[in-house]
């Protein structure tokens, strides 16, 4: 029995509307190729398991019973997964027209690339700034002080690649998680997701060692997803911040070394901790939003002195 083209591993925890969704687009949009679909379930309590075995029964579902993060979820879909190529799709994402199929081609016609990611957008239809370069400590220094946000010199917005409309095929250092495509080889040569990155900085991590590895890592305009996770990712949530923050500190300790690690650190303790003295003096005129924010970067701090460097 020959294997599928593609299969797709999408994480679920507690997102049933948009993971039914997900999984539609999937379904309506796969013409020319054969896929196998993997969800795993992080535990949800919203009735996520049961929608997919009731409204999706070809589907392939494994229920933790516990929260096991995002890195460990798609490793265990890993285990499992027979295709030829493998996306990882998160579960806030529907996929349009013929993306998949041309993800396929791509990386059957591009063998030296071990993956790549495809256009992004917001569910407005704007540009979302998917894929990345790697986050170099002089590029946190630019992004905490918000450099990076000055239209020149190009080069302070080199992280985030600001100045590329994500609409030309390029080679790219970190491509994101929400739509990851990769060709087996890759994953039996490089190994499974590094399951100490519990959420945040895991794909960083897989894509440095991917293209150590002598893989190409490539965006390529073969298609377009929608995904909702932008959106929401600016709310305010010190937990998340913390949580990004020891990943970032994280990977330059596991591929640069303390010192560097050290230096993420003091980057971004700087950072948050100017902007809780900011707030916090913007908070005496009584104005809500400061008084969320001023509360928001003190419990940041008080998190980050906790953080192993």
């Amino acid at each position: 029995m020959s294997r599928p083209d593609l299969s797709i591993v999408i994480i679920e925890w507690n997102t049933v509307d948009l993971l039914r969704d997900c999984l539609r687009s999937v379904f309506d949009n796969c013409d020319g190729i054969s896929i196998e679909v993997i969800v795993v379930d992080n535990a949800s309590v919203d009735g996520s398991p049961e929608m997919v075995e009731a409204e999706f029964p070809t589907v392939i579902q494994i229920r933790n019973t516990d929260n096991r993060g995002f890195a460990a979820a798609n490793n265990q879909g890993f285990e499992i997964c027979t295709g030829r190529h493998i996306l990882l799709l998160n579960s806030d994402t529907y996929v349009l027209k013929d993306v998949l199929a041309r993800t396929v081609v791509y990386l059957d016609e591009n063998p030296k690339v071990g993956a790549m990611g495809c256009r992004v957008l917001n569910p407005d239809m704007t540009m979302q700034r998917t894929c990345s370069m790697w986050p170099r400590l002089l590029d946190l220094a630019f992004m905490s002080s918000g450099l990076w946000k000055l239209p020149r010199p190009e080069f302070l917005g080199r992280y985030q690649m600001t100045h590329w409309q994500r609409d030309t095929e390029r080679e790219v250092e970190v491509i994101s998680g929400c739509y990851l495509a990769l060709r087996r080889e890759v994953l039996e040569q490089v190994g499974p997701l590094d399951e100490d990155f519990f959420f945040f900085g895991e794909e960083t991590d897989w894509c440095r060692r991917i293209a150590n590895a002598g893989w190409q890592l490539r965006f390529a305009p073969v298609g377009e997803i929608v995904h909702y996770g932008s959106a929401s990712a600016r709310k305010l949530n010190h937990k998340r911040d913390l949580m990004l923050t020891d990943a970032t500190i994280r990977l330059h300790r596991k591929h640069s070394g303390p010192l560097a690690a050290a230096g993420a650190w003091a980057i971004l303790f700087g950072f948050n901790l100017s902007r809780a003295a900011f707030w916090s003096l913007r908070s005496a005129i009584r104005d809500q939003r400061a008084l969320d924010r001023a509360k928001h970067f003190r419990n940041v701090v008080s998190g980050m002195v906790k953080i192993q460097v």
